[in-house]
């Protein structure tokens, strides 16, 4: 059975002791990821588009890490500081970035730490073969 961990490098990862990204078997899990740069800096203050582009960039390495891809993806969990303002330019990003594949998603609204952060987004994935099938040894 493959277990593999990934860290994005933040922070909190060390401090809190998990992981970016979490792999057992086929299964994979993202944690949930905000627009901070590698400099620490928030990334496109205010914009949730931006953001959303920018985290899935981060979702999609952190997959990779651990031997997965946007296609396995099934799930999609959004928290939003301002459903109303920002959920459409998270459904723009998200239909953008998963066209073809369409896993689930949710959103909720909640409050972030950082001022001018609009959204954080988690993932689950399945690593499967083209057909769909999944491999559990």
């Amino acid at each position: 059975m493959v277990l593999a961990k990934a860290s994005g490098g933040g922070r909190f990862e060390q401090i809190g002791s998990y992981s970016r990204a979490l792999r057992v078997g086929p299964f994979v899990y993202v944690a949930g990821t905000t627009a901070i740069e590698p400099s620490g800096k928030l990334h496109a203050p205010g914009d949730t588009y931006a953001q959303s582009i920018f985290i899935f960039k981060r979702i999609e390495a952190a997959l990779g890490d651990v031997g997965a891809e946007m296609r396995h993806v099934v799930r999609t969990r959004a928290f939003l500081t301002d459903m109303a303002a920002g959920g459409g330019d998270f459904v723009r990003a998200h239909g953008e970035v998963f066209a073809g594949i369409e896993p689930v998603t949710s959103g909720v609204e909640a409050g972030l730490t950082t001022p001018g952060m609009m959204i954080e987004i988690e993932v689950d994935a399945v690593v499967h073969d083209a057909e769909g099938r999944i491999e559990l040894t």
